[in-house]
């Protein structure tokens, strides 16, 4: 019996030892698993956190083309990841108002427009009003038939109090591109009481263009009071040809609305006398002239408009009419 005792004894702490030894593999080898789930876990982590750094170095440096090629490329694999959509959509916009192409242009605008409301369905955490923001320009790049959507872009950027020193100006122009001039005044004169010189897309918005746009908002308004008080201070600021001659001829639009002749027609002689080749100038000219009952010179100046310019509609039109 002690001999049978014994071997029970014996046989059951082998079988002790073994499930020991059993369990003690299942523990190791579940730490394994663990140690290397979590190792591929970490690795991939830092993988993304790389490529995502390696992007944002790229958009710091300025180099929009690669940060552009390469989040598209990587869109590829993960069509929906908003970090991606958002630089993609970011560097697009970039690329598009560094073209002279229009055709470019629209390719890169519309590229930046798909990429970014592609990234607003996927948006993670807190809203990054960026996004609304560049939406809004693209918006107003786009052109027409996209007005109201810049609209729509641009005031969620300045409601979630986004902070860019070309907003109200965008505002602006978004504005009075579907004739709510009351409101482009206002954020026109935003941006101008700010004291901002602002950022057209890498080149300048400076004072000058900011005053001759609100005084256009107001000759819409038809308060040409203030429309005149904003075109003297832009003649009396601007050092672009461009510019004062746009401002010159909205004067001379404004002194035929008042019945000043004589103001309306030294407006257009001074455009003449610094762009003698001016067919604008010499339309309204010519315009002014037939006003006050003086056909013999209007149709000279008609000519002379057609002359620079053959294909002035307006001109040619005037004078088959007249003829």
């Amino acid at each position: 019996m002690l001999l049978n005792r014994r071997a029970r004894s014996d046989y059951g702490m082998r079988v002790h030892r073994k499930q020991t030894i059993h369990a003690a593999v299942i523990i190791v080898l579940f730490l394994i698993i663990v140690i290397s789930g979590s190792v591929v876990f970490i690795g991939w982590k830092n993988k993304i956190n790389n490529e995502r750094r390696e992007l944002l170095l790229l958009w710091e440096e300025g180099a929009y083309g690669e940060a552009y090629s390469l989040s598209r490329e990587r869109l590829i694999n993960k069509p929906m990841d908003f970090f991606l959509l958002t630089l993609h959509g970011f560097s697009a916009y970039q690329l598009a108002v560094a073209q002279i192409n229009d055709y470019d242009t629209k390719t890169y605008i519309d590229e930046s427009i798909w990429s970014l409301r592609k990234a607003l369905l996927c948006t993670e955490g807190p809203e990054d009003f960026r996004i609304p923001y560049i939406l809004g320009k693209a918006y107003y790049a786009k052109g027409s038939g996209y007005e109201d959507l810049a609209v729509k872009f641009l005031e969620a950027a300045r409601d979630g109090n986004y902070q860019a020193s070309d907003l109200p100006e965008f505002l602006g122009l978004a504005y009075a591109s579907v004739h709510d001039y009351r409101n482009s005044v206002a954020a026109f004169s935003l941006a101008l009481n700010a004291g901002t010189e602002g950022a057209y897309d890498g080149g300048s918005f400076p004072s000058d263009l900011l005053l001759l746009s609100i005084a256009r908002s107001y000759v819409a308004l038809d308060e040409t009071e203030s429309a005149r008080a904003y075109l003297m201070r832009c003649l009396e600021t601007s050092r672009d040809s461009k510019t004062t001659i746009a401002a010159r001829l909205l004067l001379g639009e404004i002194f035929v609305k008042e019945e000043n002749a004589e103001g309306a027609e030294a407006q257009y002689l001074t455009i003449l006398k610094e762009d003698g080749e001016n067919a604008e100038a010499h339309f309204q000219l010519g315009e002014l002239y037939a006003t006050i009952g003086d056909p013999t010179r209007a149709r000279a100046e008609w000519r002379r408009a057609i002359r620079i310019n053959p294909a002035h509609r307006p001109a040619r039109q005037r004078l088959n009419n007249v003829n």
